[in-house]
């Protein structure tokens, strides 16, 4: 199976997931922290460098994520230290060659306890953090009981304080799972989704995406289990929702590349996975594909500048298309982000407030902003942009 995987080019990580069979996860499955009943840290410590030892020399495995979701009444953090950092070196002295892949607590959503300290050990630049987050990990009904923007804003920050402070510190964060209902008909998930796809278009994190998989043989007690996370439809005949697989595609090119200037931005739009472009000079702007797209500028007076042009953002009525000028003084030219998401884009059309927004067409259009609190019913997600900071290089990457 690696074979066939490498001659398609496909990386492999290594998951040691739970240590007796059955669906993950709970709190009280016996697999969820050091020294719960299934969970022997050295038996645990043991097993994963024998793996990293029958691997070595298998070109395209890349990596060993050494446990899956850490959880339970026994978790703390001085055995996850203790533990981690044993089970971390042990992979490292059978495989010099793996990434090290380190899962933490409360369901691998918060490493926290990493803000005053830090893990020690022999080796650093192999070293990657993963995070899980689905809608349902800060509360199962926030995204369809409250505003969606202010709920967007409160994820966002508790990711970054969780784990997003570790890419400040320098080390590679890996979103390793995250996913939601193909269906479409889920409000939690779509909500979610279009919040977290900007986010990790921002951060330009690398990801996996739970699930590939259409259904399941037998999956907690029920024959061909229908998996509605899943890419692939029951029967793996094609694809169950070809536009989230679309909006997808977008997070797979690299948006920065360190070899090149970082400093232009392209406007990214999660609902569609789309980014801002224009077809002529002063045509009207659409969504194109963000491999193709101009990118911009924010200038110290709030203008959006196409770089390398004279080119502007400017404003228009509601339900008119948003344009690009040459006198870019007006207030319908400067831009404001506004909201709890930190997503609507805001300017001023004789002293009226109005967003950046797009129709049927996908042009570029103004309205009146939406949804900025209260409705818990009103969805934003077609005034949701985010600045991205974008190499331009626009090189695919595999998915994983």
């Amino acid at each position: 199976m690696l074979s066939s995987l490498a001659r398609k080019d496909l990386m492999v990580i290594l998951d040691n997931h739970i240590s007796k069979p059955g669906w993950c996860c709970s709190d009280n499955d016996g697999n969820g922290f050091f020294g719960d009943q299934y969970f022997q840290p050295r038996v645990w410590i043991e097993g994963l460098g024998r793996i990293a030892t029958m691997f070595h020399g298998v070109p395209n495995v890349v990596g060993v994520s050494l446990r899956n979701e850490l959880r339970g009444r026994r978790q703390n953090v001085q055995d996850w230290f203790r533990y981690m950092q044993e089970a971390a070196e042990a992979v490292h002295s059978a495989n010099p060659n793996l990434l090290v892949i380190i899962s933490g607590l409360h369901y691998d959503s918060s490493f926290s306890f990493l803000i005053d300290r830090s893990i020690n050990l022999t080796f650093g630049r192999k070293l990657v953090f993963e995070l899980h987050w689905y809608s349902f990990t800060s509360g199962r009904r926030a995204w369809r009981k409250e505003n969606a923007n202010k709920v967007c804003g409160n994820v966002i920050d508790e990711i970054m304080n969780r784990a997003g402070f570790l890419l400040e510190q320098g080390y590679p964060l890996f979103m390793s799972e995250f996913g939601g209902d193909q269906s479409g008909n889920k409000i939690n998930d779509n909500r979610y989704l279009n919040c977290f796809l900007g986010l990790a278009a921002e951060l330009d994190v690398d990801w996996a995406l739970w699930t590939v998989v259409g259904s399941y043989y037998l999956r907690g007690g029920k024959n061909e289990f229908d998996e509605p996370y899943g890419v692939l439809n029951a029967n793996f005949s094609g694809v169950r929702n070809p536009d989230f697989v679309q909006r997808l595609s977008a997070l797979q090119a690299p948006f920065q590349d360190s070899s090149e200037d970082t400093a232009r931005k392209v406007i990214f739009h999660p609902q569609t996975g789309l980014c801002i472009r224009r077809k002529s000079n002063l045509g009207p702007l659409q969504l194109g594909p963000c491999a193709e797209t101009e990118t911009w500028k924010y200038t110290p007076q709030k203008t959006l500048m196409i770089t390398g042009t004279y080119f502007c953002l400017q404003a228009d009525q509601p339900g008119e298309p948003a344009k690009l000028g040459t006198i870019c003084t007006n207030s319908n030219s400067r831009w404001d982000t506004i909201s709890d998401s930190d997503m609507h884009l805001s300017s001023k059309v004789e002293n009226e407030t109005v967003c950046l927004d797009i129709d049927s067409s996908k042009t570029i259009i103004t309205n009146t902003c939406k949804c900025l609190s209260g409705d818990s019913s009103c969805d934003p997600a077609s005034q949701w942009f985010r600045f991205i900071t974008s190499s331009g290089s626009g090189t695919k990457r595999p998915a994983l």
